[in-house]
């Protein structure tokens, strides 16, 4: 399975990089593939050395203004002229979507893939891995608009919110009907 992950590029707290490296050992030892934005810095390191390492694939899309910071020695890496362009191509390579800690970028990626999960313009599951409670606001803010009338759908047919990388994993698994 290709699992798309969004999330920092910035050097984090351990509080975010352990459990982290772990879903990206999980990831690897599972025989997945990483489609993630490409950066050798921060996060995204973290998550691309630990799928690495555990043995799977790593499928980068960078962006041109980002290009100098791209991870060598990844499987694939493809440079988009711009972000829309850089979220609809790793949008197209995933199997499944993973909503890491991050920062207004990673927002950014988080809303439009739900947006387009929303309108039906995709059906891949999709989940926020919430790291030391990272998105315990945002599910606040989901559910008032759920209970509100803002969502067309139920909020657990829009997003699945995981407290660990093994619940994000076996989550995945199940929806994408991965059989390993």
């Amino acid at each position: 399975m290709n699992i798309c992950v969004f999330c920092s590029a910035a050097d984090l707290d351990d509080r975010y990089v352990v459990p982290a490296r772990q879903f990206a050992e999980l990831i690897g030892k599972g025989g997945h593939a990483l489609v993630w934005g490409g950066s050798d810095t921060g996060l995204m390191k973290v998550m691309a050395d630990g799928v690495q390492e555990a043995g799977g694939k790593l499928i980068g899309i960078s962006v041109e203004f980002l290009a100098h910071k791209a991870r060598a020695g990844a499987d694939e890496m493809v440079v988009t002229k711009d972000l829309a362009e850089r979220k609809a191509e790793m949008l197209a390579r995933a199997d499944a979507i993973v909503i890491m800690v991050g920062g207004t970028g990673t927002l950014d990626e988080a809303t439009e893939i739900l947006e387009l999960r929303k309108h039906g313009l995709h059906s891949k599951p999709v989940v926020l891995l919430n790291t030391a409670g990272f998105y315990d606001g945002l599910h606040e803010q989901f559910r008032r608009m759920e209970d509100e009338g803002f969502l067309p759908l139920p909020l657990t047919d829009l997003v699945f919110f995981a407290a660990d990388g093994v619940g994000a994993l076996a989550y995945l698994e199940e929806k994408a009907g991965f059989t390993g």
